[in-house]
């Protein structure tokens, strides 16, 4: 986008040889750069800012800019607001109220939004249709996730995204050639491996030792990105590979057939029915290769079996599945994760040795006078900065559906749930959302057809040649329209409800000894 209008001396090239050295270099270096004038990026930003609005006709265009740190945040905020433009600021650091503040303000008072990353997770900006990648991250899916703050459903006009970087430098040649590099992975597995991949703790690693090499080793930058490309390839092989087991390959093979009957819902099922029976009053005795159940109402079912292979073995039993209302029943019943609940600290392989996090499963759900919808939402915390992956929550996933874990502590969540919680209601406000959009669209169908209905039969009864008879019905008309609209606008009416139900702590970690819990 323009040229680094500061160059750095070759003191740079060797370190310091002591702390204090190292110390006056960087004051050095910075009074240079304050002493050298305007930030050249920040002057093209503004010069992009007028003509983004001339080739959109529009004086209040918005924008929203992102920024790696809060400190070039800060100094944008600065820079702009001196210049008569009106910014507001959001970052991770900033509380959901506070973040919800900013976003209002965005959306009626201020021009310019500057975001991190973690400020802008979850936010729904479709009024806005400008980002600005002011900083560019080292993950390049991690563009197209601030892109898609815009573009989403709802959006009316042709996204525009500007990404800035310096020309000449090793973030401008690591960038042109990964990019190109990347698009031949993206051909070959598809949107979905792709970004999976890419946006995940693993992929992170990868990006933060490229640009590392790349500093250190600028001769060996083709060296170090076809070898990074190589293990992306790998892992988008592996996920491919592991989408037969959650059910998204075209193709159902026996071993999946397997997998699904040797899976332990059927024995969750049976340990609480039984145990339900136990505790209220009922009776659950064993009969050779089934059960004899009594419920405390006294309904008797007789010859139960819960498994697939149980049901096969003995063709006249009765194989209770989720589809017995009674069995459904108490699956309803089961309390929710809640505050003060211990947490399970798990060792999962597959993920990187010492990353450390919460894994945490809300059901998102939208309540409505005669309608109601749930959504699941897998999320994982990072331990050490709180950072958000969705696609690594996906693969945890995954990993519990087909892995042998192991539990080997738990660990109390006073402290830990609400900044989880806190992060979930950010994040479930999308799927939230959608779930409103479905509801009102369901809604404006139906009250279309019936304004339609009502205008018919209006016609019709305006035909009537008895001025009496015509009034009457006319009356009971307006009556019953009314009567329909106050029950439209009632049905109008939702709630949200965010629930957790499950939240574990997790590391990449050797299984060793410990309570074992077979293919979870």
């Amino acid at each position: 986008m323009g040229r680094n209008s500061l160059i750095f001396s070759s003191e740079l090239a060797s370190p310091p040889k002591n702390e204090r050295a190292e110390v006056e270099l960087l004051l050095e270096v910075a009074r240079r750069a304050e002493a050298s004038g305007p930030d050249a990026k920040a002057e093209a930003l503004l010069e992009w800012l007028y003509r983004l609005q001339q080739e959109e006709t529009d004086p209040d265009l918005k924008l929203l800019i992102f920024t790696e740190f809060v400190p070039t945040q800060e100094m944008l905020y600065d820079f702009l607001t001196q210049r008569g433009i009106k910014a507001v600021c959001l970052n991770g650091s900033m509380s959901l109220d506070e973040r919800q503040h900013a976003q209002v303000a965005f959306a009626f008072d201020s021009r310019v939004l500057i975001s991190t990353d973690a400020g802008g997770e979850g936010l729904n900006l479709q009024f806005c249709h400008v980002v600005i990648n002011y900083d560019l991250p080292w993950n390049p899916m991690r563009l197209e996730q601030r892109i898609g703050r815009l573009d989403r459903i709802g959006q009316t006009h042709v996204v525009r995204a500007l990404n800035f970087v310096l020309e000449d430098t090793v973030e401008h040649r690591v960038q042109e050639v990964l990019v190109e590099k990347l698009k031949l992975i993206l051909a070959e597995f598809g949107v979905d491996k792709t970004s999976d991949v890419l946006d995940s703790v693993q992929a992170e690693r990868l990006f933060d030792e490229l640009y590392i090499a790349a500093i250190r080793h600028p001769d060996h930058l083709d060296d170090k990105i076809e070898a990074i490309v190589r293990e992306i390839q790998e892992q988008a092989h592996t996920a491919r590979d592991n989408a037969v087991v959650t059910g998204l390959s075209e193709a159902f093979e026996p071993e999946l057939a397997q997998r699904v009957m040797n899976h332990p819902l059927p024995h969750w099922l049976e340990r609480m029915t039984l145990s339900y029976l136990t505790a209220q009053g009922g009776q659950a005795e064993r009969r050779g290769t089934t059960w004899h159940l009594r419920w405390p109402d006294g309904e008797l079912i007789e010859q139960a079996v819960f498994t697939a292979r149980e049901a096969v073995a003995t063709p006249t039993a009765r194989h209770l599945t989720l589809s017995e209302d009674r069995l459904r029943e108490l699956v309803t019943r089961l309390p929710p994760f809640i505050t003060g609940q211990p947490i399970p600290c798990l060792s999962l392989p597959g993920l990187p040795d010492g990353l450390r996090g919460f894994w945490s499963l809300w059901r998102v759900t939208l309540h409505a006078l005669d309608w109601s919808q749930q959504r699941l939402m897998p999320m994982f915390l990072r331990e050490e900065d709180q950072r958000l992956f969705l696609p690594t929550a996906r693969f945890i996933w995954d990993q519990l559906l087909q892995t042998e874990i192991e539990i080997h502590s738990y660990r109390g969540s006073e402290g830990i749930f609400e900044p989880i919680r806190e992060v979930a209601e950010t994040q479930g406000q999308t799927i939230y959302e959608e779930l409103v959009r479905a509801h009102h669209d369901r809604l404006r169908r139906e009250q279309e057809k019936g304004a339609y209905a009502f205008v018919a039969r209006r016609q019709a009864l305006e035909r009537i040649g008895l001025p009496a008879v015509r009034a009457y019905r006319l009356a009971r008309l307006v009556e019953e329209e009314t009567t329909w609209r106050e029950q439209l606008e009632q049905r109008s009416q939702v709630g949200p409800e965010l629930v957790a139900l499950m939240v574990i702590h997790v590391e990449g970690a050797t299984l060793g000894t410990g309570e074992i819990i077979s293919r979870v």
